[in-house]
């Protein structure tokens, strides 16, 4: 049997691959067209996933059993045409927890205190220009987090905040009652209203789209900062260009974007109160190492027949049985 990598995955995880005897076949690299993750994939009997998949992949990959996310969100897979063709769908969760909400601390000390911009300007201009910037700096400790989707990630948040920094945490989710004990429910126009920080930690889903709207955006403090490390398009770009082009935030710290890699020319790059990155909050060698084994680990059980430890679509476990009978295993 064959899986498909639409990128590489680290070495943990192909020696999982590989132990159990299975042939590893990898894109060219880069950014692949649909064309090319159907030819990628139309021989293999799982797939890796870390790009984009075309809508009609179970469809036109008829030996595929197993599409195995390497990492949380699944929207980059195709689930209901998946589920349809008997297709079982996966992923890792909890696996970049720590790393997620550690990068997210590390984008609220990047607005409160600067250092990049210091360190910059320390070698450019010199000492007091560097230490200039101090007077602006401000502490976490005090200050109020609001945390949209109080996940594996939100949780892991809301701990350092609150336990580290002694922080106030206010956390909004469909079930309540899975809050943290020290972590504040509050609805979406409070939590906007009340925080010096929001991080948007939620999966993209159809009613978390374009989650933080004008009309909430326009609620924020004017010192407060948007956090984005979950889906570009759970925020309204415009409305957040328009608040930070007539100064009505204090700024935005931002993983993600609705269109990726955000384009040479967009508003987003001109503002000195926005701190940009290249979707790597949930990037490191820890987290990557266990991505790479748990996915690939989940492929094994499914090609061996077995039912994986992280299956996002269990309705779809008769139909891959039939699946697996018409392909003769």
């Amino acid at each position: 049997m064959k899986v498909a990598l639409t990128e590489p995955i680290e070495p943990v995880g192909m020696a999982v691959l590989r132990e159990a005897g299975l042939e590893v076949i990898e894109g060219p690299g880069g950014e692949q067209s649909h064309d090319q993750l159907r030819a990628l994939c139309r021989a293999a009997s799982a797939v890796i996933v870390r790009q984009k998949l075309p809508d009609d992949l179970a469809a036109s990959c008829p030996r595929l059993l197993v599409a195995a996310r390497h990492g949380v969100g699944v929207d980059l897979i195709p689930v209901a045409d998946c589920t349809a063709h008997g297709v079982l769908v996966t992923n890792v969760p909890g696996a970049n927890a720590d790393a997620v909400a550690e990068f997210v601390v590390a984008q609220m000390l990047a607005a409160t205190r600067r250092l990049e911009t210091m360190h910059r300007l320390h070698l450019t201009e010199g000492w007091k220009s560097g230490r200039a910037l101090a007077s602006s700096a401000t502490e976490l400790r005090g200050r109020t987090l609001g945390i949209v989707g109080v996940g594996a990630i939100g949780t892991r948040l809301a701990e350092i905040a609150h336990h580290g920094f002694r922080m106030r945490v206010l956390g909004f989710q469909r079930r309540r009652e899975a809050l943290p004990g020290f972590v504040e429910y509050a609805t979406l126009p409070h939590l906007f209203a009340e925080s010096d920080f929001i991080a948007l930690a939620c999966p993209l889903t159809p009613e978390t789209k374009g989650l933080a709207s004008a009309a909430l955006i326009g609620r924020m403090k004017p010192t407060a900062w948007l956090m984005n490390v979950s889906r570009g398009a759970v925020v309204e770009e415009e409305a957040l260009v328009e608040a930070l082009s007539a100064g009505r935030i204090g700024g935005a710290a931002l993983d993600v974007y609705a269109v990726q890699p955000l384009a040479a020319g967009h508003p987003l790059r001109d503002f000195p109160n926005v701190i940009l990155s290249s979707h790597v909050a949930g990037l490191s060698r820890e987290s990557a190492a266990r991505m790479s084994q748990v996915a690939a680990q989940d492929v094994v059980r499914v090609l061996r027949g077995g039912r994986p430890a992280n299956l996002v679509n269990p309705e779809a476990w008769d139909a891959y049985q039939a699946r697996r009978r018409e392909l003769g295993l």
